[in-house]
């Protein structure tokens, strides 16, 4: 009778089983991909399903990984392809290649690949490359109208042409500014007829900027002209109102036109709702969606925007089960779902399982995940402290193709950092630079705290260095982390150093590092000392929050202190008594958080952005509702 072999092969990279033949055994072999994989693949093409273990959410900590997990996966070999001798001693008895790939691989497609072009004569590419030159130029200088003057012959306009490229190019490139610096210089030029749809142009222009006196300026400015009440003119001052942060004019504009004209399009509706949801006026946005969600008169109804809007409301509001119901609700009405939906409904989830639950149904629904989608489940799985898995859906975003944003590489970066993974945290920081994601403060910041989580000062120090090497200056945030990291190994020294240090740059402290440094002094001085510097956070103008209130309570030891601590952050003299049994068992972790802002969301015409914001790095990601 003759004995069969199977073998299994478990691989890291996309399969392809005529690149493992072996002799004698073509037929009876097997190849599991790792990573995202769901099947084995047989020589002959043949598939078998892994019914039960799916994407990387459900293999946990990379159930094929060959080290602790090997014999759970060969549970599961042995349960549905029936295999009785799957070896998982893969080391002693090699009946098993194992292929591993490094950590962060280069991909091919990431790698810069010259572009080939096609030009109708030599007069074209003559101008295109000319055209390009004088881009790159304004993209060095940063001022569009000294190069523009430059490039005019005298006595003679510009192509117009050139010029609407060049303005179409840059609002492509969402470049507002610049748009807005060459519109103005053209109302001066006698050559260029400045018409209603450069001055609308001008105003939009304002809008995305959230500049509203220059949007009132140029909106008098077309009523001056006589021309007709425009939506578009209408609904950019609303937008620069809202991104201004005067959001009762915004409404009182969007409330005009609903009542005596010009009748709101579909993106005055999409803006005005961005506007209450980053407002936090949740009523007024329900309100105006339920309207137009009801209204059997009006033709326009709610489209895809408005739903993934309303669906980002209701999680940022916490409303999980009204964020479902709209979820489901895009169905019955016939709207596609997309990655941007999903988005919607993965942001403000503070639970990983959720998240990777949204993200697994996404796939399931074919719906193929874009940069944030990756991103949003990154984000999850970091706060859980779920490195690997952190690290797994990263590889797969990879594996799919996706290019990484520098914001989804300071996240997997924080990842790492929050455990004091500094080894994986240069990882990271050197693959930004090899994809061409360069750097930011954010990016060195948290590192910085990779380090300062692994109580390395030594190596924080000398990091700490290479930020300004490199270019960059120190912010608060940098500066609180290296404080932090001295507070926490009890080096009051150093760490006054460096809050004297970061003053002389001019740097104002924040609230974070009043009370590390309120802490430190409490914890190993006395609490006299926490409380000179509780007051001074309070003379500074920095208000103090509950945290730094606590922690202040959880410092008095005396009655005598419990007494002036309760009175300091404003306790009555029952809640006090109330209060002094509770705060000795006050115990408080060491804090996490690395802040930054960084919020350069951008909007279209035909496209509104919110972003979602990681409440650990403050790191936002637009989603594109």
């Amino acid at each position: 009778m003759r004995c069969y072999q199977e073998t299994i092969f478990l691989n890291e990279e996309k399969v392809f089983p005529e690149c493992f033949e072996i002799k004698l055994m073509e037929k009876d072999t097997w190849y599991l991909d790792k990573g995202v994989s769901n099947h084995l693949t047989r020589k002959t093409g043949e598939q078998r399903l892994l019914t039960d273990v799916y994407y990387v959410q459900s293999l946990q900590s990379n159930i094929i990984g060959l080290t602790d997990c090997a014999r759970l996966a060969s549970r599961y070999i042995e349960q549905i392809l029936g295999i009785s001798r799957f070896d998982v001693n893969f080391n002693r008895q090699k009946q098993a290649k194992v292929i591993c790939q490094g950590m962060l691989a280069p991909r091919k497609f990431m790698q810069k690949r010259k572009k080939i072009e096609v030009f109708k004569d030599d007069a074209d590419e003559a101008d295109q490359k000319n055209w390009r030159k004088m881009m790159n130029e304004i993209d060095e200088v940063g001022s569009a109208v000294s190069v523009l003057r430059m490039r005019r012959a005298k006595n003679q306009p510009l192509p117009k042409d050139l010029v609407l490229g060049t303005l179409v190019r840059f609002k492509q490139q969402k470049k507002w500014n610049i748009v807005a610096e060459i519109l103005e210089w053209l109302r001066t030029q006698h050559w260029w007829n400045f018409n209603e749809m450069d001055a609308l142009m001008l105003i939009t222009a304002y809008g995305k900027q959230g500049d509203f006196n220059k949007a009132e300026r140029v909106f008098s400015y077309l009523n001056k002209k006589g021309y007709p009440p425009s939506v578009i003119s209408h609904t950019a001052l609303m937008e620069a109102y809202g991104k201004g942060g005067q959001y009762n004019k915004a409404e009182a504009i969007f409330r005009r036109m609903q009542s005596s004209g010009p009748e709101p399009s579909a993106i005055t509706y999409q803006i005005i709702l961005k506007i209450f949801v980053e407002a936090d006026k949740y009523e007024e946005a329900e309100e105006v969606f339920e309207t137009i969600l009801t209204d059997q008169v009006s033709s326009l109804s709610p489209d895809q925007q408005m739903f993934h809007m309303m669906i980002y409301m209701y999680k940022k509001a916490g409303k999980n089960d009204k964020a479902r119901k709209l979820f489901s609700m895009m169905n019955e009405r016939g709207l596609q779902q997309t990655s941007v939906t999903y988005n919607s409904l993965m942001s403000f989830e503070s639970n990983y399982k959720e998240v990777a639950k949204i993200y697994d149904q996404m796939q399931r629904a074919k719906v193929k995940p874009d940069v944030v989608s990756y991103a949003l489940l990154i984000s999850a799985y970091g706060k859980a402290r779920r490195e690997e898995e952190a690290l797994a859906v990263f590889e797969e975003m990879l594996d799919a193709g996706v290019r990484p944003t520098q914001k989804a590489y300071n996240i997997l970066l924080d990842a790492f950092a929050i455990s004091g993974m500094v080894e994986q945290a240069k990882i990271v920081f050197k693959s930004m630079r090899r994809d061409r994601c360069t750097p930011d403060i954010c990016s060195y910041t948290t590192m910085l705290s990779s380090y300062v989580n692994a109580s390395d000062m030594e190596g924080a120090e000398k990091f700490f260095k290479r930020i300004k090497q490199d270019g960059l200056e120190p912010n608060v945030v940098t500066y609180g982390t290296l404080i932090k990291g001295y507070a926490k190994t009890n080096d009051l020294e150093t760490m006054m150093q460096k809050y004297e240090e970061m003053q002389l740059h001019g740097i104002k402290a924040n609230q974070t590092i009043y009370t590390t440094i309120m802490d430190a002094y409490g914890k190993n001085r006395d609490f006299g000392d926490a409380v000179i510097w509780f007051k001074e956070m309070e003379s500074c103008g920095v208000v103090s929050d509950q945290k730094a209130k606590n922690i202040l309570l959880s410092l008095a030891n005396t009655v005598e202190e419990k007494a002036e601590a309760n009175e300091l952050v404003g306790q009555t003299d029952h809640f006090s008594d109330q209060h002094t049994v509770l705060n000795e068992n006050i115990h408080f972790e060491e804090d996490e958080d690395v802040d930054a802002d960084d919020d350069d969301d951008y909007d279209d015409e035909d496209e509104q952005d919110l972003s979602f914001v990681d409440e650990r790095t403050e790191e936002s990601l637009t989603i594109g509702v």
